[in-house]
């Protein structure tokens, strides 16, 4: 449902190119065959920074960009260009508990303080926790981590708000709180452990600006592979989450000035069973409807491909 006065849906990518130049992109629809090449129109725009510096509000640069749009300038494909993430991120915020599937899922895997989970589903205050710097979260086509000391890690698939620097929401993108299960159904006081580890975030594969979407009107699909093969599938719409996306952010804002770009995932709503364990190489599609499809791979962190110590180092 577009904002009065906003005509076009606006989707923005990021991509670089086979040499590694980096480059920005714009397009009416969440289709990636169909884009604008912006930095092609105006080189010194390679980055959502640059865009924001010239601009500094998603009204401005939405008006900026549909007058592009309007332009005889050629489409470009982007598949076979390597998708990065459209904004240089300071941190990624998530929240817990917003639709009731999640709840019942908490509810189910945790050893105690069950109650806990129920009581923060009806609380006028909600769950937020620190998922990770920005430079940590990853992005499409990348490869995400599962921790050496868990073996039951699930894919939790979110829609995702962006916030500019100051807190104004700019736009929507696709999220991925990988999580590990076992580690938090011990104890709740081991969520930070269980959602905070290396490449555990990843969002993508473009931002929808704000006004042209409803954020409590889309719907959210998730697929896992395996060997080629579904192991698992389900969708929901946003329209099932307890929790305005308005209200969210207004509680991260609370004592917590915005100072840089910021992705805030809202929750999720597909939970695998609990028979379902994600395993290396498994590859994971989030879809969101005016988003697109981010897509990931999975394996475990060890020492061979980051620097981390053994463990009893």
């Amino acid at each position: 449902m577009l904002s009065k006065g906003w005509t076009n849906h606006m989707n923005i990518w990021a991509w670089r190119t086979s040499d590694g130049q980096p480059h920005l992109g714009i397009s009416e629809t969440a289709d990636a065959t169909k884009v604008l090449d912006v930095t092609q129109v105006e080189p010194t725009l390679v980055t959502l920074d640059d865009v924001w510096v010239r601009w500094k509000s998603v009204a401005a640069i939405y008006e900026a960009f549909s007058h592009w749009l309007s332009l005889p300038e050629p489409r470009v494909r982007l598949e076979r260009v390597a998708l990065t993430i459209p904004v240089r991120l300071s941190e990624c915020w998530a929240a817990g508990v917003t639709y009731v599937q999640s709840r019942d899922a908490r509810v189910e895997e945790t050893q105690a303080a069950q109650q806990f989970y129920q009581d923060v589903y009806t609380a006028i205050r909600p769950e937020l926790f620190f998922k990770a710097p920005g430079s940590r979260v990853v992005g499409p086509g990348d490869v995400m981590g599962l921790r050496r000391d868990a073996q039951w890690h699930v894919p939790e698939p979110e829609l995702t708000v962006i916030l500019a620097p100051g807190g104004e929401i700019f736009g929507y993108t696709a999220g991925n709180d990988l999580s590990s299960r076992d580690i938090e159904g011990v104890n709740p006081l081991y969520l930070p452990q269980a959602k905070i580890f290396h490449a555990s975030a990843s969002i993508g594969p473009s931002i929808a600006l704000a006004p042209t979407v409803d954020p409590h009107a889309l719907t959210i699909e998730l697929r896992i592979r395996r060997n080629i093969h579904e192991v698992f599938a389900g969708s929901i719409s946003t329209t099932e989450m307890r929790r305005s996306v308005r209200d969210l952010v207004g509680y991260l804002r609370r004592e917590w000035p915005i100072t840089g770009w910021t992705a805030l995932m809202t929750g999720t709503s597909l939970v695998p069973p609990t028979s379902f364990h994600l395993q290396e190489a498994d590859q994971i599609e989030i879809c969101i409807t005016d988003i697109g499809t981010l897509v990931n791979t999975v394996r475990r962190i060890g020492p061979d491909w980051v620097d981390v110590p053994e463990y009893g180092d």
